[in-house]
């Protein structure tokens, strides 16, 4: 899907289209000033190199990449002091978009632990069934991480607050021309999916330099 695609797909369904039974029109709840959305930030904030990842919920490849290459990065590189790590959210559909309001209604504190759970358990919940089902199994995935029904029905139904994390996906993936995911800006320069060895080896050169 192109990046042209993408937009106008998250513009016409995720934001037009109410979560079942529980988000009302965003276009209804929206204040006189958007709400601030955070990047999601890990790792030293002086670190040498910053590596920011864009990344869907709904992403196969994503889901990959956090299974099989994200713990090293993490273990090796983030928790180590020399790569300061942020996560873009990228929205391919609506069910993108209400697994990441999920993620944010943890806080910082929880987001990355509830991140694990939404991306080794995509293949269930997205493929839950129709919107409502959906819908049902991302609750019970917030349920697990400790999040409270109401807790969970608030960040649900909070339409602007998906406003603005669609506005703030689209001018962020502008900017560093998104088109794929996931992709990686590192130091400034952007990056397509690649492995543990190809990442690892990138990195050290730029600590090297």
């Amino acid at each position: 899907m192109n990046r042209r695609t993408l937009l106008g797909a998250v513009a016409l369904t995720a934001l037009a289209t109410a979560i079942p039974g529980l988000m009302r029109p965003a276009l209804a709840e929206t204040p006189a000033t958007a709400p601030e959305v955070a990047d999601l930030v890990i790792g030293n904030p002086d670190a040498k190199v910053t590596v920011v990842e864009y990344a869907s919920y709904t992403c196969p490849h994503c889901a990959t990449f956090h299974a099989r290459v994200f713990k090293d990065l993490k273990a090796n590189y983030i928790d180590t002091g020399k790569v300061r790590f942020i996560y873009r959210e990228v929205y391919f559909d609506r069910y993108g978009l209400w697994a990441a309001m999920v993620a944010r209604c943890g806080g910082e504190m929880r987001y990355f632990g509830i991140q694990d759970m939404l991306y080794a358990e995509q293949a269930d919940w997205s493929g839950a069934g129709g919107a409502v089902d959906v819908v049902a199994a991302l609750r019970k995935i917030g349920l697990k991480a400790g999040l409270t029904n109401e807790a969970l029905d608030a960040c649900m139904q909070d339409g602007a607050m998906a406003e603005a994390m669609v506005a703030k996906f689209q001018k962020d993936s502008a900017a560093d021309g998104i088109d794929s995911t996931p992709s990686f800006v590192i130091n400034g320069k952007k990056h397509g999916n690649m492995t543990y060895a190809d990442l690892s080896k990138l990195l050290d050169g730029l600590l090297a330099g």
